[in-house]
């Protein structure tokens, strides 16, 4: 269980945190960018291979798709802001509270 104490020191140490020379991100997350690329490539050529049903190519998922990918492929700041924004819903001050389940 985290402490209160230890929690506040390790939100704290985050939010100083200095953040990796590009060199150093690069040689630590390669493999698994990689990985998780050639994971999305695969699942489209899934996709891909089955569309008897004419509706998929335009299904609005594969355009979400599309879009995070477009994103990924810019030389822009805040990609996963971006990406989380394509795969969110627009806030609704209207949604109801949700209630406890007991």
């Amino acid at each position: 269980m985290t402490t209160p104490l230890a929690a506040l020191q390790t939100e704290t140490r985050y939010m100083n945190a200095v953040p990796l020379p590009a060199e150093k991100a690069l040689e630590q997350y390669f493999l698994e960018a990689r990985c998780k690329l050639l994971d999305l490539a695969a699942i489209l050529d899934r996709i891909q291979r089955g569309t008897e049903d004419l509706e998929i190519p335009n299904d609005p998922r594969l355009a979400k798709f599309r879009q995070a990918l477009a994103i990924l492929s810019a030389d822009e700041a805040d990609r996963a802001g971006q990406i989380q924004k394509i795969f969110s819903l627009e806030y609704d001050a209207a949604w109801k509270r949700p209630k406890p389940r007991f």
